[in-house]
Parts: C-alpha cells; sequence; structure tokens
C-alpha cells in the first residue's frame, strides 16, 4: 500500500489503527498454493496470527482450510463460514470436555498427548484423530516460538510412538492424520526437510491416513534484505518427497500446512499518532499513542518492525527511539533512523498483520484499536475502536 492511502485512512478512522491488505494476503495464499505440486494440497490457515471474521471470510473466499487452538476459535471460524470439514483443532493443554464439545461439531480433532488420546480413543473409536508428534528438532527464531524441541511441552514425542500404538490397537481408533510443527521463523529449509523426514518415517507405522500436516513457521522478512523462507526451494523439494512417499505408502495422500504468519503478516500494517517528542541528554524519545497493549511483540519477542514517518517520509532521518504510552518501559525500538518526526506526525509499523492485534489487551485500562480491510482499492472498516462501554460491559460493580 502507498504511504498517503495510509494516512487517509487514519483521516477517516482515526489512530491508532490496524490496516490489512487483501491483495498481499491472496498474493501470498498463491503463492504457497502455487509451491507444492501434489494432487491434493489443504491450505488450513492458522487463525490465532489474526482472527478478524473479516480475514477469515477472505481466507475461505480464497480456498484455505482453518487451523484452531481453542473451541472460541472454532465457533469464529464457524461464523465466518468455513464447514466443519475445513476446520482442524489443535489445542495444547485444555480439557476433555472441551476436546469432546469440538469434536461434536464435526471438527477434525489433533491429539498431543498420551492420556488424552487414550481417553478419547477408549470413548470415541470411529471419530478419526491426528496426531501431533514432536519431532526433537530445533526450529523457530525464538525460544517462546519454537515448539518441536526436546523439552517442547508440545506434541507425543517420537520416542512414545510405541506407546502409541499399543493405544490405538488396544482401542482400535481411527488415527487419519499425523502432523508435526517445529516452530516458527525457520530460516534453513534442510532442518525443515530434516523434520519432515521424522514426520514420514512416523506416517509408515499407521495404516489407514488420509493427510499428513506439516505445520509451517514460514519467515517472512521484517526488514530490507532480511532472511525469508525459500517457499518455491521446499516446495520444489518437500514435493518430491512427499511424492515417493506416497508411492512407498501405497495410497494418495493430502499434503496440509498451517501458515499464519506466511498469510497476514506482510499484509498488515499498525498506524499511530505521535504525541510527544522529548529530548534527554542522549536520547530522543517519539511516544505514541498506543504501546504494548496494541502491539506487544517488540516487548515480548524482541521484535524488530520496520517503523516509518510516512507524514514525512523525505524529510533528513534522524535517530529515535520509538515507545509507548504504557506506565513502564514500553520500547518499540531503539535508536531507529526514522525520517524527521514532529509532534502530531503518523508513524507506520510495518508486518503488523501477525500476532499483532490478536495478542492486543486493555492494559492501562486502554481501549484497543480499529481495524481496516484495504480492498478494491478501499478502506473497509472491519473492527471498532473500544469505547468505555466495551471496558465496562463484562464488569459488575457490587453494593459496599
Amino acid at each position: 500500500m502507498q504511504q498517503k492511502q495510509l494516512l487517509d485512512l487514519t483521516e477517516t478512522f482515526g489512530n491508532p489503527l490496524y490496516v490489512y491488505d487483501a491483495d498481499k494476503i491472496e498474493y501470498q495464499y498463491q503463492r504457497l498454493n502455487n509451491a507444492f505440486k501434489v494432487e491434493k494440497l489443504r491450505i488450513n490457515y492458522a487463525m490465532k496470527a489474526l482472527s478478524n471474521v473479516s480475514i477469515l471470510k477472505l481466507l475461505k473466499n480464497l480456498g484455505s482450510g482453518l487451523d484452531t487452538v481453542s473451541i472460541q476459535e472454532v465457533h469464529l471460524g464457524l461464523h465466518a463460514g468455513f464447514t466443519p470439514d475445513k476446520i482442524i483443532f489443535t489445542p495444547n493443554g485444555v480439557s476433555f470436555e472441551e476436546i469432546e464439545e469440538v469434536a461434536k461439531l464435526g471438527v477434525q480433532i489433533n491429539i498431543d498427548n498420551l492420556s488424552i488420546l487414550e481417553h478419547f480413543g477408549t470413548k470415541y473409536p470411529k471419530v478419526p484423530v491426528c496426531i501431533r508428534i514432536n519431532p526433537h528438532v530445533m526450529a523457530g527464531g525464538n525460544a517462546n516460538i519454537s515448539v518441536g524441541h526436546i523439552d517442547s511441552k508440545f506434541g507425543i514425542s517420537i520416542y512414545q510412538i510405541p506407546h502409541v500404538l499399543r493405544i490405538v490397537a488396544n482401542t482400535k481408533m481411527n488415527i487419519n492424520g499425523i502432523h508435526m510443527h517445529t516452530g516458527s521463523d525457520i530460516l534453513d529449509i534442510e532442518v525443515f526437510l530434516y523434520a519432515s523426514e521424522i514426520l514420514f518415517d512416523t506416517a509408515k507405522q499407521f495404516a489407514d491416513l488420509e493427510f499428513l500436516d506439516f505445520g509451517s513457521g514460514f519467515k517472512v522478512p521484517y526488514k530490507k534484505d532480511d532472511i525469508e523462507t525459500n517457499i518455491e526451494e521446499l516446495g520444489e523439494k518437500l514435493t518430491k518427497r512427499f511424492l515417493a512417499f506416497e508411492k512407498e505408502y501405497g495410497r494418495e495422500l493430502t499434503l496440509a500446512f498451517e501458515p499464519g504468519k506466511f498469510l497476514v503478516s506482510e499484509a498488515g500494517y499498525f498506524l499511530a499518532k505521535v504525541n510527544v517528542v522529548k529530548q534527554t541528554t542522549s536520547t530522543v524519545f517519539a511516544g505514541i499513542d498506543s504501546g504494548f497493549n496494541h502491539l506487544i511483540r517488540p516487548m515480548f519477542y524482541g521484535s524488530q518492525h520496520s517503523i516509518e514517518n510516512i507524514s514525512n517520509p523525505k524529510g533528513k532521518e534522524r535517530f529515535y527511539t520509538v515507545v509507548g504510552y504504557i506506565c513502564e518501559t514500553d520500547t518499540f525500538a531503539n535508536n531507529l533512523k526514522i525520517a524527521e518526526i514532529q509532534e502530531g506526525d503518523t508513524l507506520c509499523f510495518k508486518n503488523a498483520g501477525a500476532y499483532c492485534f490478536s495478542m492486543a489487551s486493555n492494559y492501562n485500562s486502554r481501549f484497543k484499536p480499529a481495524e481496516v480491510l484495504w480492498k478494491n482499492n478501499k478502506g473497509h472498516l472491519i473492527r471498532e475502536h473500544e469505547t468505555l462501554n466495551d471496558l465496562l460491559q463484562n464488569q459488575i460493580m457490587i453494593d459496599l
């Protein structure tokens, strides 16, 4: 999107504001869809990245399925128009009752715990179940998003597969898929392919599979010349290996992925007004009308989002530390080169489509921002700015 278009949207819808470019989401979806040359490919959007129902509807119209991690996400997906057979439920640490409730909706269940697997198989042996394995492969750009290593809480260890086979034999349950997810921000596709071989070896031990789910975690660039996952090279190499495995396995399988960040990250922009420019003895602070309550990734993950002054894009660059209005350390960037900033300017944070609004909170009793979808050269409001009524609606003031 052009800077003027973004600036115009803030005039129409106010600050702070999340904006998502529908064309970029579609481009990323088609890019992934075209990379893998298999007969049956299923892309399940990981909706935890960005769960606005209009975004879900957009992806549904592109042909996407849905990856969910809570019953609330399942219901949002159904509300957006996904049919149960297009949704997979991959929870971690949830109650058995929640898994039961989702299964009764007709959604594909993905289980990553031996005790839950045995309990479910005993009670519902005919309901198809996918098994999430832990391949014990360290991948991902941050410890919080690396989920396939040996100490991870996610998945059933590959060393516990004999226990899985015993449970399946005893319960005669229906295992129709094998799943893995090593982590986010994968830099080296060879690591991904190595983990894939573990998935293939595991799959050989189950006779009636319908699909293999390789998770996702594909890295997108966050700055100029940044490393990203070469999805075309991965598609070429994994396609060749997958087709060979199908022949070995003796039946056609569906190749599944669960991209979240890959589809929506680069489509997102976060726009915030500069409240104050503060010069100290060694630092120039640009304080904005937002904080980590709206965009927590820099504080939580140490993530670096490119920041541009779209009010003065051709101004002389100076070094700024960009901070928020939260009443504790609340830093988006330290000593970053940005075109000269004045109070009232609008800053644009790029790569704000994934794990940004979806992780927003009302900390400091601040309102969550609005969301806009840019489609057909027009901004469509898909979530209104919150008001005081939103903060109060579920609170009860008792008579003291």
